[in-house]
């Protein structure tokens, strides 16, 4: 079995718990190097507020914050706004897209945008509770850094008080940012005249994270989830790819509606967007620091990358060959030899981060070549990424002229012969590699025609 699928154990011993907890600092470790001082825009909904979530994704965001993430936060109000209108007994309720909004709607749109921006002060005020930094003194500033204007009439239709994001004051959004305040921005919007109109959560913050050239937006919705073919989240979309679900029709009217901004936001220079499920408890810290997340990240093109291998590498490749040298399941490399055979190499990374390696020795006098050092880091073994250095590697010794493909391996036969590989012995190995066949491990031989 997997170690990753077994059970926790139920009283894990203090060696064990420090750990993990070393372990888990060393792998988010990267992440809050490479996010320091980086701008991230959070946009949600007011059903998160509705939904009593507002309380612990402030005490993510403050943690956002005090690892030097700015931040800048778009809140929406559509549920509260309802509520207002049927409280003031005006029979219209918002739904989802685009909807007229008349003199009544926008005093509502007011009254709510003011009461949700006041809950989320009065948050960010106390800081950690029962943390060092309970009370710490995190700087929430709004104003009106957005210029709007009315969408107008469509169709013959006049939507009044309905707006869309004209301009953002990027210069004083970024001047804030310095000062390491959030900065918070409601769905309202104001014109030159200083005329008011209703804009949409997702506009506001798909035209600030634009403006900023944010790092990442991030949506929180309560959309459904975008699935694969198998039913599991789809975790990172080409743009083109969810241009194409609503296109197809193949997501539902909420997530289009997210989706379409989200790549809107890749396609204008955003260099990540996500749509991650409000109801997840620290969601937003999941889909940050792990590296698949739990949402859905949109980028212009997939983030995963197996390229080859360079100097700046073999620092990773060390990294992730020598747990596995120590324990015998592969031959002793220094890092002289991984510098001398770098170009050898090739590297899977995502996102910056380099989590699989696998080398190709060739022998062109037989069209034979070894595949060595096939390592993924145990967080994402069993995910398919060995299968897809696989695959790299036979597809480097195709271009090669290479015909059989082969490995040597103590631990990992079964594998190999899952994906085509059968027993050969040191026999069947070119001339120059049997003169160099070490022995002492009795390494099985496997062998793959190509």
């Amino acid at each position: 079995m997997n170690a990753a699928a077994q059970p926790p154990d139920p009283d894990p011993a203090p060696s064990d718990l420090h750990a993990r907890f070393v372990q888990w600092f060393r792998e988010v470790a990267p992440y809050v190097h490479a996010f320091r001082g980086k701008i991230f825009v959070v946009a949600f909904g007011g059903e998160l507020v509705q939904a009593g979530a507002l309380n612990v994704l402030i005490q993510d965001l403050s943690l956002l914050s005090a690892l030097g993430i700015r931040l800048v936060l778009v809140h929406g109000s559509r549920p509260q706004v309802n509520e207002q209108l049927r409280l003031k007994g005006i029979p219209f309720q918002f739904g989802r897209g685009l909807q007229m909004t008349d003199a009544a709607a926008l005093e509502c749109a007011k009254e709510a945008a003011g009461e949700i921006r006041l809950d989320i002060e009065a948050a960010f005020s106390q800081g950690l509770p029962n943390t060092p930094m309970s009370h710490s003194h995190i700087r929430v500033i709004s104003g009106n850094f957005i210029t709007a204007r009315p969408v107008g009439v469509i169709d013959g239709v006049d939507y009044r008080h309905t707006g869309q994001v004209r301009k953002v004051d990027a210069e004083a959004l970024n001047l804030a940012l310095g000062q390491g305040s959030i900065t918070l921005l409601s769905p309202l919007g104001f014109s030159p005249t200083g005329e008011a109109f209703n804009l949409s959560m997702e506009d506001v913050g798909t035209a600030v994270a634009v403006a900023l050239r944010a790092e990442k937006l991030i949506f929180l919705t309560d959309a459904p989830a975008i699935q694969d073919k198998e039913g599991n989240v789809d975790t990172e979309l080409a743009r083109e790819d969810a241009d194409a679900l609503i296109s197809q029709g193949d997501v539902d009217a909420g997530t289009a509606v997210v989706l379409k901004h989200a790549s809107r936001a890749v396609k204008l220079g955003v260099a990540r967007a996500h749509l991650v499920p409000f109801d997840l408890d620290g969601g937003v810290l999941l889909e940050v620091f792990t590296h698949d997340g739990v949402g859905t990240m949109v980028v212009e093109d997939t983030l995963d990358d197996l390229r080859p291998a360079t100097i700046d590498d073999v620092g990773a490749i060390l990294h992730l060959i020598e747990p596995l040298e120590v324990d015998g399941t592969l031959v002793r490399r220094g890092r002289g030899s991984i510098e001398r055979d770098v170009e050898k190499f090739s590297v899977s990374e995502h996102d910056g981060v380099i989590y699989g390696c696998a080398a190709l020795y060739t022998y062109p006098e037989e069209k034979m070549a070894e595949m060595a050092a096939l390592t993924v880091n145990p967080q994402w073994q069993g995910t398919g990424e060995g299968d897809k250095l696989l695959r790299h590697i036979e597809s480097r010794a195709r271009a090669a002229g290479i015909t059989r493909l082969f490995v040597l391996t103590t631990r990992t036969a079964h594998w190999f012969i899952k994906r085509g590989f059968a027993q050969g012995s040191v026999a069947d190995l070119p001339k120059d590699k049997q003169a160099h066949y070490d022995r002492s491990r009795n390494s099985q031989v496997f062998i793959k025609r190509l």
